[in-house]
């Protein structure tokens, strides 16, 4: 559903360059034919698959097109042609020029959608750098703060969940290598940072139940009580509530049985590219 929505989006920009050619025949200067000549080859590149010249061609057409409004269609072709090509930072760079130069275009919620989403191709492993997640982090807030009511506003969403999850992961990352190397104060310091800023994601339990694993292991047992009380409170069905109990009661026998997690995200470009060249 949401690629077909990018996908819709794309036909309306077709069909209503398409129609501004079509009323102006006869008319335009030979520069203005031009441009809606080279809009028009861009799409035939695109459709043959070679993205990176429509690119090229778009921003080309773009330059010379006779209204701000045709304009910015062109602009944000070309910048989703970087996009799909995954040249991400020619797509963030012309997105971000575009928001400069068409700031009342009907186009600016999407434009705003697709650096979000540019920035969040861009993210790495949980044991790499954690500053295009933040980067990412910020610009979503940015877009929530404007465009709350956003068709693209769920996605956004979703993807701060992921992303808020993957910057929990690094931070449980590094904390089990300070376990690992008994570096307990740094690694109590990690496991703290998850419970009070990650609260909604999938590493809180485990972040609970390595409190009362490290306190307990350095003779702070009342410490190690209570965080196996928060953790007993809030996910009493939690397998790392078992974990614990068993921990602080020697005589429990259970076999544990360790669970995965796993998401998936559906970006919705390609629907609102659809959306565009009127193709729902």
């Amino acid at each position: 559903m949401f690629q077909k929505k990018l996908i819709i989006f794309l036909s309306i920009l077709f069909i209503n360059i398409s129609c501004s050619k079509e009323e102006a025949v006869n008319t335009l200067p030979e520069s203005q034919d031009q441009a809606f000549n080279l809009y028009n080859e861009a799409l035939a590149e695109m459709e043959r698959g070679y993205i990176f010249i429509a690119a090229k061609k778009f921003g080309d057409a773009e330059l010379i097109m006779p209204t701000l409004e045709d304009s910015a269609k062109a602009s944000i072709m070309s910048s989703f042609c970087y996009y799909q090509v995954r040249a991400y930072e020619e797509a963030i760079n012309n997105l971000e020029t575009f928001l400069k130069k068409y700031p009342a275009s009907k186009y600016i919620e999407y434009a705003n959608y697709l650096i979000i989403t540019s920035y969040y191709e861009q993210i790495l492993d949980e044991k790499k750098d954690r500053q295009p997640l933040i980067l990412t982090k910020v610009k979503i807030r940015e877009f929530l703060e404007k465009f709350n009511d956003s068709d693209y506003a769920l996605d956004v969403k979703f993807k701060l969940d992921l992303i808020n999850n993957q910057l929990a992961a690094k931070e449980m990352y590094v904390a089990k290598y300070y376990i690992q190397t008994k570096k307990w104060i740094p690694a109590i310091n990690r496991l703290k940072n998850i419970i009070e800023n990650y609260q909604t994601t999938i590493f809180v339990e485990e972040a609970l139940f390595r409190l009362v694993e490290i306190n307990y292991s350095i003779g702070l047992i009342d410490e190690s009580k209570k965080y196996a009380s928060i953790l007993g409170y809030n996910y009493n069905s939690s397998e790392w509530f078992k974990f614990s109990y068993k921990i602080l009661n020697k005589d429990y026998k259970e076999e544990l049985v360790k669970i995965e997690n796993k998401s998936e995200n559906k970006g919705i470009i390609k629907s609102a590219i659809d959306k565009i060249l009127n193709r729902e």
